[in-house]
């Protein structure tokens, strides 16, 4: 879950550099992601175990846009860091 500074300043247009890490046994792998803010939401999962709201499991999503275009959903926890990058500008007729 992103600080909520930076949860703010989540909006559309703006570059990101999201660094997730993953712990392993004896181990850390990490990835970094860049690219430009499409959404930021809270969304649920279809987790039936997680006795929480509705008895589902309420994650952070970031969908990025990256350089090459691709489109990627990237679910926020304890150990991912983001770095604001600066704000693109939006062209018009962009899809975001």
């Amino acid at each position: 879950m992103p600080d909520v500074d930076i949860a703010n300043e989540l909006k559309p247009g703006v570059r990101v550099k999201v660094t997730q890490q993953i712990a392993a046994r004896d181990y850390s792998w990490q990835a970094e992601v860049r690219g430009t803010v499409v959404r930021y939401q809270q969304k649920q999962t279809g987790s039936w175990f997680a006795h929480s709201k509705n008895d589902k499991l309420w994650l952070d999503r970031l969908v990025i846009r990256k350089d090459d275009g691709e489109i990627t959903t990237l679910n926020l926890d304890e150990y991912t860091r983001i770095e604001i990058e600066g704000v693109r500008p939006v062209a018009s007729g962009e899809n975001t």
